[in-house]
């Protein structure tokens, strides 16, 4: 099958005509940015051409939504990059860039109807930009019936946003698939922004420690959880320590129980492995300015206790300089471990 050609819609109209006038025989995918693409964006738009094969109709949309800033946040100084960003939709199986003006999407002005992102979206990125997820919502909902796509895709690396969206189209009853993605990394670990391009060498120094902590937090976890599996796998009981002493593994199941209950582990472990490089990044020149670190449930964003078990998000804010970024990853905390009905752990 031929490629059909690239185009650019500046205008509801003209994606309405590019819409109806190809052939589009399989399903239609979106890729919402702010522009400035980068490889983590060319990597959303590769994900949704995989996700509805070569028969589907992909549509990047590239719009600095003015509803997503607050006062003293960098609206003005945003990138915008359109002629490059075409190169990068293209070539990453775009079909078409739905790029609109801020009247094209908001006639008459902002909207006095807008989105509520509810108590999820007062948490974390909501309590330090308040507002923020409020437009974010709206506009997703206004692109979401412009381009009337099948399939949205979209980063974990914004991981709030993420939930909010999600929650927001089974909510409202939005007939549209969300797909997240992996958050993209450059080399030396640091999460793909189009904001890192305002760092200074020195601040991307400070920065990296975004990342460390993530992964400060990710090893301590690991471990702990091998510690317990190893527990698990060799339990700890009369009986079967007895028979391990034959092939000289009791101490061995003596040493992964004591070290697993000894050992501080769970979700305060994870926080305090994060918080350690952080507080560490806060001393260099220039200091890392922590906003928040929260290991939470990406369910609604509230913060785990220590007896957690499932799907988490360790998330982490701060500024550098003048410029404020966030990462996140995701764990997964095993289940209880299973008492021994005669009063034995097993």
């Amino acid at each position: 099958m031929s490629r059909r050609p690239f185009e650019l819609a500046p205008t509801v109209d003209d994606l309405r005509y590019v819409q109806d006038h190809h052939a589009v025989l399989g399903r239609t995918a979106v890729v919402m940015t702010m522009g400035a693409l980068h490889e983590g964006h060319a990597t959303l738009i590769r994900a949704a051409r995989k996700h509805i094969g070569s028969k589907g109709f992909v549509i990047v949309t590239v719009f600095v939504n003015p509803l997503q800033f607050g006062a003293g946040e960098d609206l003005d100084r945003y990138p915008r990059t359109l002629d490059a960003d075409l190169k990068v939709a293209e070539q990453s199986g775009a079909d078409v860039v739905f790029a609109p003006s801020a009247d094209e999407v908001y006639p008459g002005g902002q909207p006095q109807v807008r989105i509520s992102a509810g108590p999820m979206g007062e948490r974390l990125e909501g309590a330090s930009r308040p507002g923020h997820f409020d437009g974010m919502l709206t506009v997703v909902a206004k692109l979401l019936h412009l381009t009337r796509p099948d399939v949205a895709l979209y980063g974990q690396k914004d991981a709030q946003q993420l939930a909010l969206i999600r929650r927001m189209v089974r909510d409202l009853n939005f007939g549209v698939e969300i797909v997240g993605v992996p958050t993209v990394r450059e080399e030396d670990g640091l999460a793909l922004s189009s904001r890192n391009r305002y760092l200074s060498p020195q601040e991307r120094h400070t920065a990296l420690a975004l990342s460390r902590a993530l992964f400060a937090g990710r090893d301590r976890h690991a471990a702990q959880e091998a510690l317990r599996a190893r527990a698990l796998e060799v339990p700890a009981t009369h009986a079967r320590a007895e028979a391990l002493s034959a092939i000289g593994e009791s101490r061995a199941a003596a040493d992964a129980h004591a070290v697993a209950k000894a050992a501080p582990g769970g979700p305060a472990a994870v926080r305090a492995a994060a918080k350690l490089v952080l507080d560490e990044a806060a001393q260099l020149d220039p200091p890392l300015v922590l906003d928040y670190l929260a290991l939470v449930d990406p369910s609604d964003f509230t913060d785990v206790p220590d007896d957690f078990t499932g799907e988490a998000v360790l998330a982490v804010a701060a500024r550098v300089g003048t410029t404020r970024l966030i990462d996140n990853i995701p764990l997964s905390f095993g289940a209880p471990e299973p008492v021994d009905p005669h009063g034995a752990a097993s």
